[in-house]
């Protein structure tokens, strides 16, 4: 057939414009891939890093006080009389009266479905239980609790599948999509729930109480194991424990109190059909199954601060060790499988990152498997992107059920259907309340924004030994240093393994040389410090540990009123800063606090004083203002 010119030309100039448009498209696309990545590196870095934080600040606390119990320091919420083991459901009728104006569930007990389905229907409606009912579900939970083994044995002989849903960290919407899309618990639809229902969402009670209701109606269909987060200081730390103290104003202590014991007797593992093994973090290379079954677990009441406990004894051989050697070894045990993380490499290695657990092998895992004739380790406790990922040769399937967990459009989340032949089906899903409106870029952009802010705030805590590291580079004193030596400086304090020379234009400027302006890192932000008493070596520290800080002051603070005496203040605050090394004039920190009780009644808000410490994004200030 012949073609004329003219059709000829066009016909490559058309596919010649497609092709540029596929590269510009498939380029775009690469780009947004990169930044959505390094975004969500950024995210779990610094949630590492704060967890790092975290033991730091608690072994050098423990340590400061070695002579004390630590039964004493580590104390529960106060008044745990009100939650004595014999008080039973129709006591606590006796003593909480439930008004005529309260429009909530009404519980009975026994549970039936038709309670949970007005659970659910509450919930949706943003109803809250009242405490009587709580303190009721919680006594319940804990008497069947206490009946289940350390390691719940599973069979799919009786119905099709298994659902296996991860981490939900209080999102309650993930939760209602699930039973969305899979149907509620029931003798035909059995679930296993892998730990981690609480902290960082906001509604982390209402998690708990539709579990613990599925759980006393079928208490053979719904499983549920413990993760790193059903922990008291954990709850302290990450919100969970400020979640209850607002909803439930009069009856939080009695609540908690009642919660940190039903936490010490959630079951530690599944294991379905002696092949698929469930369990919250991973397993190392002492990791015994035998051991595990047969430990008293209630005793580990909170993992946290035992783990503690155990980086202090490593980091100070002085001091006596506060455990028996057995019971050491079962502590050991539960870090292990509540706070490991699979890796590629062979071997089992100390979990740095974390400060917990460990990094488990390919050859750790089939060394378990062989031993056990196992077939398969689900677990959860690591963020995904697409809600799972399968590592160590098909072995290892990490779950992850709390979409959004970052920031809105950060993550999917997933659930695992696994059928009688073992074999896992992934179903994936997003809520979506304000993503459906934007587009890919827009999602990406709001990712990236959240991840970068989080970042300049920690650079900006490390102010003064970023300058210094800086400085180090910087011979002549410019005020600048090659793009090389400023990400060696950034890595070398932050230690975030992220990849700096990327980050570089959006967290620093570089001059026409191309050389960085290595204090540019802090010129969008500021300390929003209105007390001029701060020296800002002081104010900087607060910056720091600022959320550490609130634990301590909360666990001094018995009463929970939110108030602590000037003395208590300033002593915790002199050890606080002595082990860690950190040069602050005593006489600034008295200036200080004195400078904060207004009403000069010998006590100070410590929330209110240590929200007075944080760092503000200059743009953002002058957008909102």
């Amino acid at each position: 057939v012949n073609c004329c010119p003219c059709s000829t030309k066009l016909f490559f100039t058309v596919l010649q414009a497609a092709i540029l448009i596929q590269k510009w498209y498939r380029f775009t696309m690469a780009r947004l891939e990169m930044r959505r990545r390094y975004s969500l590196s950024i995210f779990q870095s610094i949630e590492y890093a704060d967890e790092q934080d975290q033991l730091q600040v608690f072994s050098t606390f423990l340590f400061s006080f070695y002579l004390v119990p630590v039964s004493e320091i580590f104390t529960s919420p106060s008044a745990p009389q009100v939650v004595d083991e014999d008080l039973c459901l129709k006591e606590f009728e006796k003593k909480i009266d439930v008004p005529d104006s309260y429009y909530g569930p009404r519980l009975s007990f026994p549970l039936t479905v038709e309670d949970a389905n007005a659970l659910l229907h509450a919930f949706r409606n943003e109803q809250l239980l009242h405490a009587r009912y709580v303190l009721q579900l919680l006594s319940e939970t804990r008497r069947v609790l206490k009946e289940m083994p350390n390691i719940t044995h599973l069979s799919t002989s009786y119905s099709k599948d298994i659902t296996i849903c991860g981490d939900l960290h209080g999102n309650l919407d993930d939760l209602l999509l699930i039973f969305y899309k899979n149907g509620l618990p029931s003798e035909q639809n059995r679930y296993v729930f892998n730990g981690d229902f609480v902290d960082r969402g906001k509604n982390s009670m209402e998690i708990l109480i539709i579990l613990f209701a599925f759980l006393l109606i079928y208490p053979n269909d719904l499983h549920l194991n413990r993760g790193n987060h059903e922990d008291y200081i954990m709850n302290l730390r990450y919100g969970f424990t400020k979640e209850v103290s607002k909803k439930y104003k009069d009856h939080w202590k009695q609540i908690l109190c009642l919660l940190r014991d039903v936490f010490s007797w959630l079951p530690l593992a599944t294991i379905i059909d002696s092949k698929v093994l469930i369990l919250h973090g991973g397993i190392s290379d002492t990791t015994d199954l035998d051991f595990l079954n047969a430990l008293e677990r209630s005793k580990v009441r909170d993992h946290i601060h035992v783990r503690v406990i155990l980086f202090s004894f490593k980091k100070f051989l002085l001091i006596k060790h506060p455990l028996s050697h057995a019971h050491k070894h079962e502590v050991e045990c539960i870090l292990d499988i509540l706070w490991s993380d699979p890796r590629s490499q062979n071997g089992c290695t100390p979990n740095k990152s974390r400060g917990g657990g460990c990094y488990f092998g390919p050859d750790v895992t089939a060394k378990l498997f062989e031993r056990y004739n196992l077939k398969m380790l689900i677990r959860s406790h690591e963020f995904k992107p697409e809600g799972y990922e399968i590592s160590h040769d098909g072995k290892v399937i990490t779950i992850f059920s709390a979409s959004n967990y970052y920031e809105e459009g950060s993550n999917r989340g997933a659930y695992i259907k696994l059928t009688p032949e073992l074999t896992p089906r992934f179903v994936q899903y997003q809520v979506s309340k304000f993503t459906r409106r934007q587009n890919l870029r827009e999602r990406v952009g709001t990712i990236e924004s959240s991840a970068l802010k989080s970042l300049r705030e920690k650079i900006y805590a490390h102010r003064s030994e970023l300058t210094s590291a800086f400085a180090q580079y910087d011979v002549n004193g410019t005020g600048r240093i090659s793009v090389n030596d400023w990400a060696a400086a950034m890595e070398s304090v932050l230690q975030l393994e992220l990849p700096w020379r990327m980050l570089r234009s959006q967290l620093a400027q570089m001059n026409p040389d191309g050389e960085v302006d290595f204090m540019s890192c802090f010129y969008d932000l500021k300390m929003d410090q209105p007390i001029k008493e701060a020296q800002p070596a002081l104010a900087e520290t607060l910056c720091r540990y600022r959320k550490d800080l609130e634990i301590i002051f909360n666990i001094i603070d018995k009463d929970h009123s939110g108030l602590i005496s000037l003395e208590e203040f300033s002593q915790t605050w002199r050890l606080f800063t002595s082990h860690l090394g950190i040069d602050v004039q005593d006489d600034s920190i008295d200036k200080l606090v004195l400078s904060i009780d207004y009403n000069k009644d010998g006590h100070i808000d410590f929330n209110e004083f240590l929200e007075a410490f944080h760092v503000v994004h200059r743009l953002e200030k002058k957008a909102t203002s």
